[in-house]
């Protein structure tokens, strides 16, 4: 690398020319990192002409019965596509037998997975970013359940997709369903701490003044890396369950306790 290049190079593609896909759920996003890498490809070009974007437009209308359709309207052949989904954003709606409907988790992955048919495998490679990842929760087998997350990442990696990026996993070890494809868990400690401060002003950041707080035993990992960094204590709430009933198919929570130092 000369000198003069700067860090991050839109110059080169190792694998194929870059095309982003920002489904509706993150239109906002995709237009933001669209704005940003122009901007750094345009410092590289000096003047030269750049690009005018490198999102490629798609859509997934649906009918009257709620059934939909993928359709990529410009080619995509020989492309590095990554598809950008957020399958919790539950404010994108359609209209279902004459009443709007908002769109839910399977609506989403239900439409990632027609944009990826609608590729038809002429893309170099497909990259999923999927900021919250689809069936996380269900990652694990208590009773006779599905594994909804573990089969979603089979689905996926059966689609052709070759890398799947998503932010804080629920248990990143849902990536043992997938060991042949790439499976990258983002983690936020950097950005929630950076806004955390900057939104607090008057935080005093100390054992007698703060505490991190787990609210259930699947964030203990999570708050207990932020009570280390701070030098803070740490507590968490558990649920206590009624294992001799079964309410909804399961079993009843009789009351959360908190276990940890005195908080008065």
């Amino acid at each position: 690398m000369s000198p003069e290049r700067a860090p991050f190079s839109t110059l080169s593609f190792p694998v194929g020319s870059l095309g982003i896909i920002a489904m509706d759920s993150c239109k906002e996003l995709g237009e933001h990192v669209d704005r940003w890498l122009i901007s750094e490809r345009q410092k590289e070009m000096r003047g030269a002409e750049a690009p005018v974007s490198f999102l490629i437009k798609s859509r997934c209308p649906r009918f009257s019965n709620g059934e939909s359709k993928a359709i990529i309207d410009e080619s995509v052949r020989g492309k590095d596509l990554y598809i950008l989904v957020d399958v919790g954003n539950y404010s994108c709606k359609y209209n279902f037998m004459g009443v709007e409907n908002h769109m839910s988790p399977d609506d989403h992955y239900a439409d990632l997975k027609r944009v990826i048919s609608a590729i038809a495998g002429k893309a170099k490679r497909i990259n999923v970013i999927m900021p919250f990842l689809y069936g996380g929760r269900q990652h694990k087998r208590s009773v006779r359940e599905s594994l909804d997350c573990a089969a979603a990442l089979h689905e996926l990696a059966a689609l052709g997709v070759q890398n799947i990026i998503t932010f804080d996993a629920h248990d990143a070890r849902v990536a043992n369903a997938i060991p042949q494809i790439g499976f990258e868990d983002v983690h936020a400690y950097y950005q929630f701490i950076k806004a955390m401060l900057h939104e607090i002003p008057d935080l005093e950041i100390d054992k007698k003044h703060m505490m991190m707080v787990s609210p259930d035993e699947g964030g203990i990992h999570r708050n207990l890396y932020y009570s280390t960094l701070f030098g803070i204590d740490l507590g968490i709430f558990i649920k206590r369950r009624d294992y001799s009933k079964i309410v909804n198919g399961r079993n009843p929570i009789v009351a959360h306790e908190f276990i940890g130092d005195d908080v008065e």
